[in-house]
């Protein structure tokens, strides 16, 4: 299937897709507009992410993207539950001024991924290859996190 999701991917952008390709079409390919592009001028062949007014719209009171792709999927895992609430932290970190305790390790595991998607803003222009280049850091939270709960 085709996905179009906002360009200048960051973040629950850049989460969302891994997620896609894990878990709900190993075969997506992804299509990048401008945020302002109406949902009736987007490529009637793909499904819009992060587009105010789609389905699986932008991060809002509702969620991050990460967690609504969870939802309408109905994907069943606690490893993507922790995950989604890391993106969330990060999504509040940067909107709502959340601020991690200490002793906080999910808030701070989303700063520190924040800082990583911001480091391959700057690092690489293209979508498709910020995207690609960043599924590995996801592929290991998601490894972390499914180990952890199978060991306790």
């Amino acid at each position: 299937m085709k996905w179009v999701i906002t360009e200048h991917v960051h973040y629950d952008r850049v989460a969302s897709p891994w997620l896609i390709k894990r878990f709900v079409d190993e075969d997506a390919q992804f299509l990048f507009a401008p945020r302002t592009t109406p949902l009736d001028q987007l490529p009637t062949d793909a499904i819009p992410l992060a587009f105010p007014g789609a389905k699986l719209g932008p991060h809002d009171e509702d969620g991050p993207l990460f967690v609504k792709i969870l939802r309408e999927y109905e994907i069943q895992d606690p490893a993507l539950d922790l995950m989604g609430r890391v993106v969330r932290l990060g999504v509040e970190y940067v909107l709502y001024g959340y601020r991690p305790a200490i002793d906080d390790r999910y808030g701070q595991m989303a700063v520190g991924l924040l800082a990583f998607a911001d480091g391959m803003a700057v690092f690489e222009d293209s979508d498709q290859r910020r995207l690609d280049q960043s599924y590995i850091v996801w592929d290991v939270i998601y490894a972390l996190f499914k180990a952890n709960r199978q060991r306790g």
